[in-house]
């Protein structure tokens, strides 16, 4: 805003020095500067001429350094997506229907073939699970059909340790990468393994060095996919973490093949962490690729 006067016309300037004439016109700067902060609007900065290049304004703070917006301090890796603005969220060990609906989805289903398994006739149920299970006989007639279904079955029913891991790892995963890709993890794992460890008993059978009853072994379970996805899990995790959970984890597995209760299924075990831990560089991928996609600062959380 300007202060002019208009009582007459303008005359002449006076001299240096000299009174200035009543009809003068009076543009001072500080007096506008002065009248806008009264008048509550902020002064008019004056404009380059014509033709002279500007500068884009910047924030600046005393000495001409760029002041830069104060980040907040971000969790740890591990810990990333169980903090919230007031506090941690335990909760968020758990699937939810929203934020987690392949895990959620996946444990309903495990839950009412464990409630079949524990209350149908007990020959319907063993039924079903030879129909399912992935041994070498039932690769061969129908790999297409036993190997999803067999991961329909939880081994010890819903109060084994697979089941709580299921439950912990997979959340964790998919809070991380996704449903679609924590599916994929997990079938990566199962069918993988799987087949690593029947075709041996297959191979051993048609040479002669197993019995023909090893191709109609019982098999079926989550364990390998869950064990595929914990190695895959330990890959996201802050090292302090990752390291001792493989340890733990690894280490129960060996004590298991140790015992040579089942060693098949141990190895088959080790293999599914062992495929786990080899997609690492992918999960860190999928990772960045799920936080751009929130619109978070990418990282390998």
């Amino acid at each position: 805003m300007e202060r002019t006067a208009t009582a007459g016309p303008s005359g002449p300037p006076a001299p240096s020095g000299g009174p200035l004439p009543p009809d003068a016109v009076v543009d001072d700067g500080a007096d506008r500067g002065a009248d806008a902060v009264v008048a509550g609007v902020p002064a008019e900065v004056p404009r380059a001429p014509a033709g002279m290049p500007q500068q884009r304004a910047r924030d600046t703070v005393p000495g001409g350094v760029r002041a830069e917006p104060a980040r907040p301090a971000r969790p740890a890796a591990g810990l990333r997506g169980l903090r919230g603005p007031h506090g941690p969220r335990p909760w968020r060990l758990l699937p939810t229907p929203a934020g987690t609906p392949f895990t959620f989805g996946y444990a309903a289903l495990l839950a009412v073939t464990s409630l079949v398994a524990r209350y149908a006739d007990p020959a319907v149920v063993d039924a079903l699970r030879q129909s399912s299970s992935t041994d070498v006989a039932h690769l061969v007639r129908a790999p297409l059909l036993v190997l999803p279904a067999s991961a329909l079955w939880i081994a010890g029913g819903v109060v084994s340790a697979y089941s709580l891991c299921f439950l912990l790892v997979l959340t964790a995963l998919e809070r991380r990468i996704g449903g679609l890709r924590t599916a994929g993890v997990f079938l990566f794992g199962h069918v993988l393994a799987t087949l690593a460890t029947e075709v041996p008993i297959g191979l051993a059978v048609l040479t002669g060095r197993l019995p023909d009853s090893a191709a109609h072994r019982l098999d079926y379970g989550i364990s390998f996919g869950v064990a595929a996805s914990l190695g895959a899990l330990a890959g996201l995790l802050t090292p302090w973490l990752r390291w001792p959970l493989l340890t733990v984890f690894a280490g129960m597995l060996v004590q298991d093949l140790a015992t040579f209760d089942d060693p098949m299924t141990s190895c088959g075990h080790l293999i599914a962490v062992g495929l786990g831990v080899a997609t690492w560089p992918v999960m860190r991928r999928w990772r960045r690729a799920r936080l751009a996609e929130a619109g978070a600062a990418p990282g390998t959380g």
